[in-house]
C-alpha cells in the first residue's frame, strides 16, 4: 500500500464528525501527550502506520480490557486480508509482528498447545526457585555499577548498561540455555527487529533474517547437547513422536524468539522507567525507603504510569466490532495502547498522570495484557524488577539522574517506551561510590 493510500475513519462515535487519522511517527518518542490528545477523541483512534497502512489503536482502559479478551478478536494474521492479498507489501517493516509463528500469534487450540509448553517454565513455584540466582546476579551487577561510577571523573555510569539490561538478559538466556557469547548480538538484533520502529525496511529485514539464523544456531547447539533448559524442552517437543504437543520448526524458532525478546526488552524498560520515576519523585522514593510503600508498589505503579510497552501490534477482529460505541472493521490491524490505557482518567481518576505509590487499587493496569494472552512471564518480570530496585536503592539510596529527564535520549519507537541510555550518579558529588557489596 502506498503512503498516499487513504486510511479508514470508522473509529468514531455515532453522529460525530470523523477525526482525521493520526499518522504514526516511526521515530516514536515520549507517548503520553499524544495519548492524551488521542484519548480525548474517544477510546479508539484511527491511525496510519508506517508505509501508509491504515490501522487502529485502542486507548481507553475499559475498551482495551474488553478488546484483549474479546472472543471475536484474533492474533493470527490470516484474519487480516490486507496482509495476505498483496495490499500490504512483503517488505512492510511491521510485517515481522504478523508473520512470526508462536503462541503470541496463535489462537484457540494452537495457542493453548504452545502456551502449555512454555508455561511450565514460569509457574510461581519455578520462578521462586530463581530468586537466589537473580539476587546473586543483581549483587554482582551493582558491584559493576559502583566500579564504573568510581572510575568516571563525574561519578556517572549508565544504569541500562550495568544493571537494567544484563540482569533480565542473563536470566532469560540461562533459562533458554543460550551461551553468553551470543547475548550482546541477540539484544542488538531483537532491538532492531522489534523495538526500533525507526529502522528502515532493508535493515529490519536483514536483522530479522540474522536473528532467525542465530536462533537456529542456538537450537542446533541444544539439540546436540540437551540440557535442563527451556530450549531443550521445546526441542524435545519439536522432535517428539507426533503427539498433540509437537512443535513445527517455525513454531520452535518463533517461540524461542518470543521468549528472548519478551524476557529481556520489556523488563529492561520496566527497571529503567521505575528508576527514572523514583529519581524524579523523591517523595515517593522516601515512602519506600521508610517502609510506607513496597517495591512491588513501585513496579505496579510504574507499569501503569510509564509502562515498558506503548502501542503493541497486532490483533484482528474477525467481524465488525463495536467497542464503546466505536466500530472497528473486520480484519483491520489493531494495536493495543498500553501506555494510553495506563493514564486513562476515565478509569484511573483525574490524577491519572501523577506517579503515586499510595494510589488505591494498585495493580489495576493492563501492561501485562489481559485474557488468554496475558504475559506468561509476568511473575518473573515482577521478581526481577523488585530485586533490582530494592538492591539498587538499598546500596545507593542517594542515586540520582546525571542529566535532566528532558536530556535523556528516547527510544526510536512507538512500540517500546523508555530511554536508550540512563546515566546515573550512584552517590552524591564528592562521595565515593562503593563498588562492593557491604559485608
Amino acid at each position: 500500500m502506498s503512503p498516499d493510500a487513504p486510511a479508514h475513519t470508522t473509529a468514531t462515535a455515532p453522529g460525530a464528525e470523523p477525526a482525521p487519522p493520526y499518522v504514526v511517527d516511526p521515530s516514536g518518542g515520549c507517548p503520553h501527550a499524544l495519548n492524551a490528545s488521542l484519548r480525548a477523541r474517544g477510546p479508539v483512534a484511527d491511525v496510519v502506520l508506517p508505509g501508509g497502512v491504515p490501522g487502529l489503536v485502542v486507548l481507553g482502559h475499559d475498551a482495551l480490557k474488553e478488546f484483549l479478551a474479546h472472543p471475536d478478536v484474533a492474533k493470527d494474521s490470516r484474519h487480516c486480508p490486507a496482509l495476505n492479498d498483496g495490499t500490504i507489501p512483503a517488505d512492510w517493516p511491521l510485517r515481522v509482528f504478523a508473520d512470526a509463528q508462536g503462541m503470541h500469534t496463535a489462537d484457540g487450540a494452537d495457542h493453548r498447545r504452545l502456551r502449555s509448553l512454555v508455561g511450565n517454565a514460569f509457574t510461581a513455584r519455578r520462578v521462586e526457585r530463581l530468586r537466589p540466582r537473580i539476587e546473586e546476579l543483581t549483587a554482582g551487577l551493582l558491584d559493576d555499577l559502583g566500579r564504573a561510577a568510581a572510575t568516571d571523573l563525574d561519578g556517572v555510569a549508565d544504569l541500562r548498561t550495568h544493571l537494567a539490561l544484563p540482569l533480565p538478559m542473563s536470566v532469560i538466556c540461562e533459562l533458554l540455555g543460550v551461551d553468553p557469547e551470543h547475548r550482546e548480538r541477540l539484544h542488538r538484533l531483537s532491538y532492531t527487529v522489534i523495538i526500533d520502529t525507526g529502522t528502515g525496511p532493508a535493515e529490519k529485514t536483514a536483522a530479522a533474517r540474522e536473528l532467525v539464523e542465530l536462533m537456529g544456531t542456538i537450537a542446533a547447539t541444544r539439540r546436540a547437547a540437551p540440557g535442563d533448559d527451556l530450549t531443550s524442552a521445546l526441542i524435545a517437543a519439536r522432535d517428539g513422536d507426533g503427539d498433540g504437543d509437537r512443535l513445527s520448526e517455525a513454531e520452535l524458532i518463533g517461540t524461542m524468539r518470543l521468549m528472548l525478546v519478551a524476557g529481556h526488552e520489556t523488563t529492561l524498560n520496566l527497571i529503567s522507567n521505575a528508576v527514572r520515576a523514583l529519581c524524579t519523585h523523591r517523595d515517593q522514593l522516601a515512602l519506600v525507603l521508610d517502609g510506607k510503600a513496597s517495591w512491588s508498589d513501585v513496579v505496579d505503579e510504574t507499569l501503569r504510569w510509564d509502562g515498558p510497552v506503548s502501542w503493541f501490534p497486532f490483533r484482528y477482529p474477525t467481524r465488525d466490532l463495536d467497542l464503546g460505541g466505536h466500530v472497528i472493521p473486520q480484519g483491520a490491524p489493531v494495536l493495543a495502547g498500553y501506555t494510553a490505557a495506563g493514564r486513562d482518567e476515565a478509569f484511573h481518576g483525574p490524577d491519572a498522570d501523577r506517579f503515586d505509590l499510595t494510589r488505591p487499587g494498585a495493580g489495576r493496569h493492563l501492561s501485562f495484557g489481559h485474557g488468554v494472552h496475558y504475559c506468561v512471564g509476568a511473575p518473573l518480570a515482577r521478581m526481577e524488577a523488585v530485586i533490582a530496585l530494592e538492591g539498587l536503592f538499598t546500596r545507593f539510596p542517594d542515586l540520582d539522574l546525571a542529566v535532566t529527564e528532558a536530556e535523556l535520549p528516547r527510544q526510536r519507537s512507538f512500540i517500546g517506551n523508555s530511554v536508550e541510555a540512563l546515566p546515573v550518579r550512584p552517590t552524591r558529588r564528592g562521595t565515593p561510590a562503593s563498588p562492593e557489596s557491604p559485608a
